[in-house]
């Protein structure tokens, strides 16, 4: 809820009934690969609501460090016994759960610690998955020091990369440049006029380009990003935290 760049979005009404997180799990709910679906939120006292709001839809949720998110990862996935955790953030209320099938298919047939969509960009932001083992999981919980690897849970695989296997998966044709992931209000508007025009239920990733290729306006509407805005900031934080170690 304590979003620096859109406070509350979580729980902000994206189609005049249900939040944004109530997509994000909708959407969750349709992958085939997915055993379990966890709601990983802080323990301070603002993401109450999200504990409500999750457990009366029949969702587990765990509560843990609000800034650490790497240490609340990690003691969510040891107390739930996971072997393997599927990343997918709350930014993210229209996640193709057909994408994030294709990663898990290829981790449980392969020997990776980390399978992803984002190590080079291929993918729409807003469709960002990584698939991780608990093993990895663990080793980079008791070595990343750094704020930016404790806030973000996984640039610590990136960093130290010769530690880890690591595969990205590519998609077929670049479409790094769409956008339809959630950190400002424009990007909450885009998301809010693309789930009351799409009608069906999932959202794939086919329905927003067409639904953007049809109405070309929505594609202004949040043109103007960074997309490593917040990872940004998290660097200059690591700076301040090597300055004063």
């Amino acid at each position: 809820m304590s979003s620096s760049r859109l406070p509350g979005k979580v729980m902000r009404v994206l189609d005049g009934k249900n939040p944004l997180i109530y997509y994000v799990i909708e959407q969750m709910k349709n992958c085939k690969k997915v055993d379990k679906i966890i709601v990983a939120t802080s323990d301070d006292k603002e993401d109450d609501v999200i504990e409500k709001f999750v457990s009366n839809l029949g969702i587990d949720c765990f509560r843990g460090e609000l800034n650490n998110v790497l240490d609340r990862y990690y003691k969510c996935a040891k107390k739930f016994k996971l072997s393997a955790i599927v990343r997918i953030t709350c930014d993210n209320p229209l996640m193709d759960p057909s994408i994030v099938d294709n990663l898990v298919s290829i981790f449980e047939q392969t020997d990776n610690d980390l399978v992803v969509n984002i190590k080079e960009r291929t993918f729409p932001h807003g469709t960002e998955v990584e698939v991780f083992s608990f093993n990895a999981l663990e080793k980079v919980w008791k070595s990343a020091k750094l704020p930016s690897e404790q806030e973000h849970v996984t640039p610590f695989f990136y960093n130290h990369s010769e530690k880890f296997k690591i595969f990205n998966v590519k998609n077929e044709k670049n479409l790094s440049s769409f956008r339809w992931t959630v950190d400002r209000e424009d990007d909450f508007k885009l998301v809010s006029e693309l789930v009351k025009i799409i009608k069906k239920r999932p959202i794939l990733m086919v329905d927003i380009l067409e639904t953007l290729e049809k109405n070309p306006y929505l594609k202004m509407i949040n043109q103007n990003h960074d997309p490593l805005e917040g990872y940004k900031k998290s660097l200059a934080d690591d700076k301040q935290f090597l300055k004063l170690t």
